[in-house]
C-alpha cells in the first residue's frame, strides 16, 4: 500500500484497532475518536497520522 507519498493510519490496516479502553483517547463512549492502538508499534497513535508501515487488512481492496 504504499504506492503514494504517505499512507494515514486508520482502521483499514491490519495493524490498527480500537484502543481497549474506554474513553483513552478523550472520546468516552462515542465513536468519535483520535486515537487508534497500532499492533505493530504496541501503543496508542494519532487517527490519520501519516504511517509508512501501513498495510491492508485482508479482504480490502484498495480504490484506484
Amino acid at each position: 500500500m504504499t504506492d503514494g507519498l504517505f499512507n494515514f493510519c486508520d482502521l483499514s490496516c491490519r495493524y490498527a484497532e480500537m484502543p481497549r479502553d474506554s474513553g483513552v483517547d478523550g472520546s468516552g463512549s462515542c465513536r468519535t475518536f483520535v486515537a487508534l492502538y497500532c499492533k505493530r508499534k504496541k501503543c496508542l497513535v494519532h487517527k490519520n497520522m501519516a504511517c509508512s508501515k501501513k498495510a491492508a487488512k485482508e479482504g480490502l481492496k484498495r480504490e484506484k
